[in-house]
């Protein structure tokens, strides 16, 4: 096995520690044309969680800001569109970081192999 096969499924299993650091380390340092680009797309699959959390932290700005409590009004179960949005957006987030995180560990796999 190649250092640089190993150079570049760590890029896919440095999801589990450091995920941005690696692949940008990694990518400057190598020479090789194959472990740059094995570097680039798993930095892209690493940022994909942090823009999400950009954008979820922006709903929950809205969901809180959109939020009107009365104290002299009963609350009632209707929830409008920006209060349902948080939960959604978790639900999401969970399902969309566990699939990139299976994606990552398989292509890590299929570069070993």
């Amino acid at each position: 096995m190649s250092n640089n096969k190993l150079l570049a499924a760590l890029c896919y299993f440095s999801v589990f520690f450091t995920p941005l650091l690696i692949p940008v380390i990694i990518y400057f340092v190598s020479d090789d044309r194959e472990v740059k680009h094995h570097a680039k797309r798993s930095l892209v699959s690493h940022l994909v969680p942090v823009v999400l959390l950009i954008a979820g932290f922006i709903i929950f700005s809205f969901s809180m800001f959109s939020f009107t409590y009365d104290l002299n009004v009963m609350p009632s179960g209707n929830f409008g569109f920006w209060q349902l949005t948080p939960v959604l957006f978790m639900l999401v987030y969970g399902v969309l970081l566990i699939a990139i995180l299976i994606w990552n560990v398989f292509q890590g796999v299929k570069v070993l192999k």
